[in-house]
């Protein structure tokens, strides 16, 4: 009315869009997904959810949260914008990664965290320092609950952490191997299985396998054919590298020895047919292609 003039409010965010994550926020239940690049504190989010589940924590969504207290405050006060849940133990929180070496270095680094956050349980209510929110996750997290509660939260966190021989931080491979160990009459498996990580060795002894039954029974002609393509099984294993993915396309093929014998046949029959012409004289090709061969040598072509 006055005549001045607001910008326009921000435009309302897309619900579809993603979220920025907040650990001591991010729900525990239900299927959720985590979108993250390299560098970005994947391990280190895996290791506060990790703490959050031994702790039973589940905080209330924001909009069902009364007014938090001050920081003063909220060291005398019960929080209330935590609900009470079991916690779970490290044997029943499933951890799966890629490798080996992944697993190892995740195991102890929520190991570390737990024993971290074990620590900043012990700590007395009167000699924690105020600190702004955001700037310290353990530090936030023990905020929300009554100062009362934390030498139990501490010790059940200490506890988690001399647990993690036990818990269950495995690679996917591993894992599966394990179910199917522990099911097998439910699979249909063997009680006992060897885990085969790295099949090179395997298939190098399926290709030798391979080339002695089908490749040493071959003729004389058939041999100097296949040592133009593969001279031993070393170099036929490696120009399968690219085919053994999509084995499942391909269709079953005859015997190397059927095939070359087949295609010998075609291309003599080809031949034959190519140089008849010549042979019965019907056409002066031999003159033509004589003449065809002078003029390149004299073009220099």
């Amino acid at each position: 009315m006055n005549g001045t003039t607001y910008p326009p409010p921000p435009p309302a965010a897309d619900p579809a869009s993603p979220a920025t994550l907040d650990p001591l926020r991010f729900p525990l239940q239900g299927s959720r997904l985590i979108e993250a690049s390299a560098g970005t504190g994947k391990t280190f989010t895996i290791a506060t959810l990790f703490v959050r589940l031994v702790l039973g924590h589940r905080p209330a969504p924001r909009d069902e949260c009364p007014d938090q207290p001050g920081e003063a405050e909220a060291l005398v006060e019960p929080a209330a914008n935590v609900t009470s849940h079991p916690g779970l133990t490290p044997p029943e929180i499933l951890v799966v990664t890629f490798t080996e070496a992944a697993t190892q270095e995740l195991r102890d680094r929520i190991r570390s965290r737990l024993t971290e956050a074990a620590g900043y349980f012990r700590a007395e209510a009167a000699h924690v320092p105020a600190r702004p929110a955001g700037e310290d996750l353990l530090h936030d997290l023990r905020l929300e609950y009554p100062p009362e509660q934390w030498p139990g939260c501490a010790h059940r966190l200490q506890l988690a952490a001399e647990w993690m021989d036990e818990a269950a931080v495995s690679t996917i491979h591993a894992w599966c191997n394990r179910m199917l160990r522990e099911h097998a009459f439910d699979s249909g498996s063997l009680f006992t299985q060897t885990l085969e990580t790295d099949q090179s060795e395997l298939r190098a002894e399926v290709v030798r396998d391979y080339w002695r039954t089908f490749m040493v029974p071959l003729d004389a002609e058939s041999v100097v054919e296949v040592r133009r393509w593969w001279p031993d099984p070393a170099a036929l294993e490696k120009g399968l590298e690219g085919l053994v993915e999509h084995a499942d396309r391909l269709d079953d093929p005859p015997e190397p020895g059927r095939s070359l014998s087949a295609a010998r046949a075609k291309r003599l029959s080809r031949l034959a047919e190519i140089k008849a012409p010549w042979i019965d004289g019907e056409t002066p090709w031999v003159d033509e292609l004589r003449q065809l061969l002078d003029g390149a040598v004299a073009a220099r072509r």
